[in-house]
């Protein structure tokens, strides 16, 4: 199974990039403190909060099962990790059974 993983990782390559970029920050985030994520650009350029604002940290509290604190750093994060999560699963079942399929 960690094969058909890698496997996956190397054919979606992307997928690669975005999840051990946002490993490294979020690890460097909980560990020491250092913040190396991508500001919001819609706040630095308007200095109003976009709908995604908050949700990095409300992704930290979730990590650290804060839920309530999660919750008030942004509700929309309990509907869009469910959803990241079944986008990637059933991408991950497609590309099983197209492998199965070639073989």
């Amino acid at each position: 199974m960690a094969w058909l993983v890698l496997k996956y990782l190397r054919v979606h390559w992307i997928y690669t990039i975005v999840i051990g970029y946002f490993g490294t920050a979020l690890a460097l985030y909980m560990l020491s403190d250092i913040h190396i994520l991508i500001p919001c650009l819609w706040k630095a350029i308007t200095g109003y909060e976009c709908p995604g604002c908050g949700l990095t940290t409300a992704f930290m509290a979730l990590l650290r099962m804060q839920w309530a604190y999660a919750w008030s750093a942004n509700p929309m994060i309990y509907v869009l990790v469910p959803a990241f999560i079944f986008l990637i699963l059933r991408d991950f079942y497609r590309f099983i059974h197209r492998q199965a399929v070639s073989m």
